[in-house]
């Protein structure tokens, strides 16, 4: 059975609130997120834990930071969300994403693969690489992850992408076809694409294709803002799930969100030190619609 068939049977696949080829209601999800306050389970580094908690918790979700092997396949069976992100990852702490891996996968909770910086270093490319096997519902990563995960690339400098976010949309399509998953990926333009098998073939679209227009430059200076996202991906992800909404749906409302408080941060910041701060702040007052009237958001 391949991965795509293998996900689990509550997972929508779509939604007869955003069918092909209509917009996403950016509103609705926002609320349904923030009403809902999903608790994500995070196996995320060291690094970046504490803006990926503060993001939740400004964002309208709960996080909680579980990553022991002896805690984290009950965390995961009762949380809305996992992220699985391998940024600085440990023996200790691969172990515990293992675990809350295979927990999510049998109480079927979504969860996100961010494959930082992979590519260039073996041990953490192998282990996302497996992880494809095993039903993630989204992959958020930057195009020279998403080329590099999907096997066309050597991946970037680091955690900085070499590559344009469009020169990542043909494997993009390939990592959605072969794990199920949404795939995200993030630049100047947020790309979201779902792939079904079989549908490979030039004269074939991708049964959806996304693209996100928010955000600002400064995102990229401030640490951990892009694993943050993944964080809050898997919260909107739980949230849509239990209103029925699809994936798809729910990944670019993640991103649309992120963006629009960047947009909004930047209009009063300084440099990187407060926007940081600022970003946090609109991710928490800026109204659902706002959020929507700051995004462009196009089906391809």
């Amino acid at each position: 059975m391949s991965p795509a068939a293998d996900r689990p049977a509550d997972r929508p696949t779509d939604s007869p609130d955003s069918p092909d080829g209509r917009p996403v209601d950016l509103a609705r999800l926002v609320t349904v997120m923030r009403e809902t306050g999903p608790l994500v389970h995070c196996l995320t580094n060291s690094v970046v834990r504490q803006i990926t908690a503060d993001v939740l918790l400004a964002a309208g979700a709960a996080p909680a930071m579980v990553d022991h092997p002896g805690e984290a396949s009950d965390f995961a069976a009762i949380a809305s969300g996992v992220l699985i992100n391998v940024g600085n990852p440990t023996a200790e702490q691969v172990e515990g994403m293992h675990a809350a891996i295979a927990s999510a996968r049998a109480a079927g909770t979504p969860w996100v693969l961010d494959p930082v910086a992979v590519g260039g270093l073996v041990l953490r490319t192998g282990l996302a690489t497996d992880w494809l096997e095993a039903g993630p519902a989204a992959i958020r990563a930057n195009a020279s992850e998403t080329i590099a995960l999907a096997g066309t690339g050597a991946g970037g400098r680091g955690v900085d992408s070499t590559e344009d976010v469009l020169a990542a949309e043909s494997s993009a399509r390939d990592l959605s076809a072969r794990s199920g998953a949404v795939v995200a990926v993030t630049g100047p333009r947020d790309l979201v694409v779902t792939q079904r098998p079989g549908h490979l073939g030039e004269a074939a679209p991708p049964t959806r294709t996304t693209w996100v227009e928010s955000g600002h430059p400064l995102l990229q200076k401030v640490i951990g803002t892009g694993c943050a996202l993944g964080a809050l991906t898997a919260a909107y992800l739980g949230a849509a799930r239990s209103a029925g909404i699809a994936d798809h749906d729910a990944v670019v409302a993640a991103h649309a969100h992120a963006g629009a408080a960047g947009t909004v941060a930047a209009r009063t910041a300084a440099g990187p030190g407060s926007f940081a701060v600022a970003w946090l702040d609109a991710l928490y007052t800026l109204t659902p619609e706002e959020i929507a009237g700051l995004v462009t958001v196009s089906e391809a």
